[in-house]
């Protein structure tokens, strides 16, 4: 039988970058398998005049000046640009793991034997968890995302 713990949507922006989004649920009951799907979009940024204006202020930021004109002059090698969400998951009691991945549609599991990769395998004890999403970019003017966690019991 599977519960819904959560379910939670929302959209964000790129002055969102670089910040953190934290979801508390409650675990009725130790045991069983979690389950979370995590899902955003857009994930690429279409607009090629504004993928350029980022790319030339990236470049003009983090590179040295005697470089700044040959990467400007390749910026379309570095489109396309990419909103960028990750999934990490506590437990009552420690750090579960880390879902960075670029895929901007994840199904991910935690059970006792068995976890998804980056994730670690245990016991699910009962009690207040924590989903916690990265903003790593954003760099559309609006990213919507849907986060839904539930329990299949054994």
């Amino acid at each position: 039988m599977k519960r819904l713990l959560l379910e939670s949507q929302g959209q964000v922006t790129p002055v969102c970058s670089r910040s953190h989004i934290t979801y508390k649920f409650h675990v009725p009951e130790s045991g069983g398998m979690l389950w979370f799907s995590f899902a955003y979009g857009p994930k690429n940024l279409e607009n090629l005049e504004r993928s350029r204006d980022l790319i030339h202020e990236s470049i003009d930021k983090y590179t040295e000046p005697d470089q700044r004109g040959r990467l400007q002059a390749k910026w379309e090698s570095f489109i396309p640009l990419k909103n960028l969400i990750t999934v990490s998951l506590d437990d009552p009691e420690r750090h579960r793991g880390a879902g960075h991945r670029h895929d901007p549609e994840q199904l991910l599991f935690l059970s006792e034997d068995n976890a998804s990769p980056g994730f670690v395998s245990g016991s699910i004890p009962s009690g207040m968890w924590e989903a916690t999403l990265s903003l790593h970019a954003i760099v559309t003017d609006t990213c919507q995302y849907i986060l839904q966690i539930w329990r299949e019991e054994e």
